[in-house]
């Protein structure tokens, strides 16, 4: 690339899931501006301020570029020869130790934006034959992975809100406008969601905090943390009372359907009104008004997921659908068609096919739930955790029991870290590995091409040249995947093809093979040539190369319905399993309505921010300058029942930690619930974070309990801690 000439490269944000097309302005390897692509047919311009922080972790002075390892106190560069030696050789030597599962692997949220590692870090992972593999999976969307396990044969098969085409969108526990959609791959939502009201449709948020998504709906209900499995019980009851159901459509794939009447038949609206804080009348409109609606779409998300019935909460919002009839229908729940599925040669998910040493906890595709990495290894015996490999992650901020985390990682005999920072994880490290950042790499959304409200494809070559000595994430994984592989006497042979192939001739194969490929079967993931093509679809015979050469990208048109074709079951229905996920209702039974009636106690819930991604985008001064976001919010009643004031220093205690916190005093949250921001708490001896250090907040996660899980999934309840306040004085 020329050194004098500024030039413009069509690229891809890689911050959050909304795959939001950017124009980087470059001289030389210097970034120079980045901006919405105008072009791209999928994000039409629109970026939030994220994308800018592209440029501040290329830029960023404390960003590692080549291997360290750890010499007392401080940090000596080596050699990547020299480090995937020492990491392969202590890996291997643990495990020869003490066995396979002595190494554990923990992968943090920024490898499902990564083409190279979640195509080729598997080989890895893989190589090292440890059941104690963990992920920030169980701290977030665990629920959906296993209900659409059981539903509909594969884990990965999630179905996505059809935004641009619904007539009423609820929305239980998300807040799109600062998540930028989450399983739901969704640039410009605030855009889409004032289209739908510009059609005559209505949005609703159900939500302990009126968020920025709820400021925009037309209609938003407070609701009681870890309440809403409640509230979706009674709705399906009032489906059935009032014989709102229509279920015609899909009842050939959902025979049983109309069974759930039996198991909500006694969860009335009256019944749970006063433990979610809904009037019953209330839960009654808002079923009316959904059912009225054309096409309508009920969405639950993070908010839904990590509290103690997460998993029955989402399935029920499943059945909802279905039993509206707004499953697999236009403006309603609908699967995706990407052009580059990995769904059919990907694992479905296996559920408890093993379970954790300490606690029994239940693997779900080969992960155990996080919430119980601690115990593994603080807890002596055979298969207890001697060293840990953390991939592009920072669990010590980001989940439950924080500080026991922290400490459980101060006593390893090896962590080795694939990170380009010194985080509140890897300053435990003995070696860090620091792959290349964003812009420094070719692209291919793997991932979240499969929850895109709309088919699209788009592939982005590397914006900056990097050094000789600079690695990507897939050359790091394969390198210590073919040493661990060597040293145990497994053959090497297959590497050689890996490295000529690269993660770039996986994606060529996938759209190649793929619905909209030259190599396409007659039907694929449920949509076959007829269907894309009366859509005016002229993406047919995708490669590679006709990605590259339409570098804004390519639509590929609206979802379209593709039941039965959807399914991964062998007989093409879906399995509603009500012998699993219902059972779970004797224990919300047991939790709201057997015990004697005493005071709710007061409940921590988290909360997001745009210019925030969970802990990694703090060291970026432009997404922390301002007002100090790291607040504690809570209710005005409640600051004068505690005699809390806003600005007011205030130590906020549960059951496993405390910490001291700046109140906020607001409205917009309901009464008798406290909301922390995640991701913060950069205070911590030995990181390399300058500019995070000097706006440390706290970690939410000292007060999250890894005790306190989702029975069915084991994923972690980061929403309605218990927790006490008391003024600092």
């Amino acid at each position: 690339m020329s050194n004098t000439e500024q030039q413009l490269h069509y690229s891809t944000c890689t911050l959050c899931e909304a795959m939001c097309g950017i124009e980087v302005a470059t001289k030389g390897r210097q970034i120079l501006s980045i901006k919405g692509d105008k072009d791209n047919p999928f994000s039409q311009g629109h970026i939030c301020p994220k994308a800018s922080a592209l440029k501040d972790l290329y830029d960023d002075p404390d960003r590692l570029k080549r291997p360290v390892k750890r010499v007392g106190d401080n940090w000596q560069e080596i050699t990547w020869e020299d480090a995937f030696d020492l990491v392969a050789n202590k890996l291997h030597g643990i495990q020869q130790e003490h066995g396979e599962d002595g190494v554990g692997v923990y992968l943090g949220n920024p490898n499902a934006h990564n083409m190279g590692a979640i195509l080729f870090g598997p080989y890895f992972y893989r190589s090292l034959k440890t059941h104690n593999r963990y992920s920030a999976t169980s701290v977030d969307q665990l629920p959906h992975h296993i209900i659409s396990r059981r539903l509909f044969g594969h884990m990965s098969q999630i179905p996505i809100p059809d935004i641009d085409h619904t007539q009423h969108f609820m929305i239980i526990g998300g807040n799109p406008l600062a998540s930028n959609g989450s399983i739901m791959t969704v640039p410009n939502v605030k855009k889409r969601l004032k289209g739908i009201q510009k059609r005559g449709g209505k949005v609703v948020v159900i939500d302990p905090k009126r968020s920025e998504t709820a400021d925009l709906s037309c209609e938003h209900h407070f609701i009681r943390p870890g309440s809403d499995v409640l509230l979706l019980l009674a709705m399906l009851h009032v489906l059935f009372e009032k014989q709102l159901y229509n279920v015609e459509a899909l009842l050939p794939y959902a025979e049983d359907i109309m069974e759930v009447e039996h198991y909500v038949r006694n969860f009335s609206p009256e019944k749970v009104s006063e433990k979610t804080g809904i009037q019953a009348s209330q839960i009654i409109q808002l079923v009316t008004d959904f059912c009225e609606a054309e096409a309508a779409v009920c969405y639950g998300r993070m908010g839904a997921s990590v509290q103690a019935f997460g998993t029955l909460t989402q399935y029920l919002i499943m059945l909802f659908n279905i039993l509206t009839g707004n499953l697999d229908k236009r403006g309603g729940m609908m699967f995706t068609q990407p052009a580059a599925d990995t769904l059919p040669v990907a694992g479905k998910g296996s559920l408890g096919t093993f379970t954790s040493r300490v606690r029994a906890l239940p693997a779900f595709a080969g992960e155990y739930p996080v919430a119980c990495l601690a115990e593994e290894i603080l807890t002596p015996g055979e298969g207890q955790i001697k060293a840990m490999v953390i991939g592009a992650g920072n669990p010590v901020v980001t989940t439950p029991n924080a500080e026991q985390l922290d400490k459980a990682f101060a006593q390893l005999d090896f962590m080795v870290a694939v990170d380009f920072y010194i985080t509140e994880t890897s300053r435990h490290a003995d070696v860090i590995l620091p792959p290349v950042t964003a812009l420094e790499r070719d692209h291919y959304d793997i991932v979240f091409h499969n929850f895109a409200v709309r088919n699209f494809a788009k592939y982005s070559e590397a914006v900056v040249d990097t050094d000789a000595d600079q690695l990507t994430d897939w050359q790091i994984y394969l390198s210590l995947a073919e040493r661990i592989d060597k040293l145990n006497g497994r053959s090497t042979a297959h590497y050689a093809a890996l490295w000529s192939k690269q993660p770039k001739g996986v994606v060529d194969d996938l759209l190649q093979t793929g619905l909209y490929g030259d190599k396409r079967g007659a039907f694929q993931n449920g949509v076959n040539d007829s269907d894309t093509e009366k859509e005016g679809s002229t993406a047919h015979d995708l490669t590679l190369k006709k990605l590259k050469a339409n570098p804004h990208g390519i639509d590929l048109g609206p979802l379209q319905p593709s039941l039965p074709f959807a399914l991964f079951h062998e007989n093409k229905k879906i399995n509603l399993d009500f012998d699993y996920f219902m059972a779970d209702i004797d224990r919300v039974n047991a939790h709201f309505f057997d015990k004697q009636s005493h005071a709710q106690p007061l409940v921590l819930i988290g909360r997001r921010h745009i210019k925030t991604n969970n802990s990694w985008l703090h060291n970026s001064p432009r997404m922390v300058k301002g007002n100090n976001r790291c607040t504690m919010q809570l209710h005005p009643d409640d600051g004068v029942k505690y005699g809390i004031e806003n600005g007011d220093e205030v130590k906020v205690k549960s059951r496993v930690g405390e910490l001291t916190i700046e109140a906020e005093i607001t409205d917009a949250i309901m009464p008798g619930v406290v909301s922390i921001p995640h991701g913060w708490g950069h205070n911590k001896k030995g990181i390399k974070l300058s500019v995070a250090s000097q706006h440390p907040g706290v970690n939410t996660n000292i007060l999250t309990d890894h005790m306190q899980v989702d029975e069915l999934s084991g994923n972690a309840v980061l929403n309605g801690v218990p927790v006490e306040l008391e003024k600092v004085s």
